[in-house]
């Protein structure tokens, strides 16, 4: 990452104004004049990460990957909240676009800075089944599952759940009738 002067004052205010847009639900409005602060400020990561926004939010996944990419070049000039959106934005791109290995490396930079991050850990999975690691995406979403979940039948097996995701191919060779034959994992 590079170090990036700040924002100019005088662009700030037009960039709020742009990012208040997107939220109301304008984002072709916000992309126009994102776009134009973008020129202005080609290496803001800030300005490169809410254009990077807009266009995703327009279904322009293509075109939002360089942005994402500027904003990830600078994003310690980021606070934590927008660095942590750079990473979630550009991974779950990749993904979308079929860029996969690059979908994996962003998202697990991401939780690298972010750890136990469930979106993260989400879109990490998708990108990971999608590699074919199955058995991670898998892992990954059942452990979450286990640590996260309200649902009253989840939070039952939980100790269960978190015991096999660890090993999903794991074939208990006790029998029946011997203490422990299922793991003594069960609620």
């Amino acid at each position: 990452m590079t170090s990036t002067p700040p924002l100019p004052p005088e662009a700030r205010a037009p960039l709020d104004a742009a990012v208040r847009l997107r939220e109301n639900g304008e984002a072709e409005r916000a992309r126009t004049a994102l776009l134009a602060l973008s020129a202005a400020y080609p290496r803001d990561p800030e300005v490169a990460y809410q254009t990077a926004w807009a266009h995703d939010v327009l279904g322009r996944e293509a075109a939002a990957v360089p942005f994402y990419e500027t904003a990830l070049a600078g994003a310690d000039a980021l606070g934590a909240e927008d660095r942590h959106g750079v990473y979630l934005g550009l991974g779950s791109t990749y993904r979308i676009l079929g860029r996969y290995e690059e979908a994996v490396a962003t998202l697990e930079a991401g939780l690298a800075a972010h750890p136990g991050d469930g979106a993260l850990t989400v879109f990490l999975a998708m990108a990971r089944h999608n590699t074919g690691a199955h058995h991670e995406a898998v892992r990954a979403l059942l452990t979450l599952l286990a640590g996260t979940s309200t649902d009253p039948g989840v939070r039952a097996f939980r100790k269960a759940i978190a015991y096999y995701a660890e090993d999903l191919d794991r074939v208990e060779t006790g029998e029946p009738d011997e203490p422990g034959a299922a793991g003594g994992t069960a609620g």
